[in-house]
């Protein structure tokens, strides 16, 4: 157990390294700037956001720039610890190198704010209700994939996740 623990630290320690390694480089990363938001319109179709899970970091950064700021997320267990990184608008957990889940503020016609009748409406069959949150399988791709809708007392979306559902 201590030498998982062990690990992890080192890899987060790493991930800040390697960001502020790229930080000091002399080259401008594609796509630097302020706010950088994943855009869905009409003609996107539902596994647009989902293609976004399995990046590599340097997919991620090549793509969308630096993180506006990084932090930790603790899990009940040691091997569950992710790394965020911070864009406008979405927010992506890694796990090891890659992107293995999103949150996000608006995704496949639901928004933060929207009460559970429309969100019921909009997604359709195959729902899975839990007390404060719903499930909603998405086309997989290399892996299986899932939305997750949380609610908050009033019954309106408070967060919205795009993610892995074999982790």
């Amino acid at each position: 157990m201590r030498y998982t623990r062990f690990v992890r630290v080192p890899f987060f320690l790493l991930s800040m390294l390697y960001v502020s390694t790229m930080a000091e480089s002399q080259q401008a990363p594609p796509h630097s700037g302020a706010a950088v938001v994943v855009q869905m319109d009409a003609a996107d179709t539902v596994s647009d956001i989902s293609s976004l899970i399995g990046l590599t970091l340097e997919e991620l950064f090549s793509r969308f720039g630096y993180p506006q700021s990084v932090y930790a997320v603790r899990g009940i267990e040691v091997w569950q610890d992710d790394v965020v990184f911070i864009y406008a608008g979405q927010d992506f957990y890694i796990y090891k190198n890659r992107v293995w889940q999103i949150e996000v503020k608006a995704a496949y016609g639901i928004k933060i704010g929207d009460p559970l009748r429309s969100v019921s409406r909009i997604l359709g069959e195959g729902l899975t209700y839990f007390n404060d949150y719903l499930l909603f399988p998405l086309p997989s791709r290399a892996w299986p994939l899932m939305l997750r809708v949380n609610f908050d007392q009033s019954q309106a979306v408070s967060a919205i996740f795009i993610y892995r559902s074999d982790f």
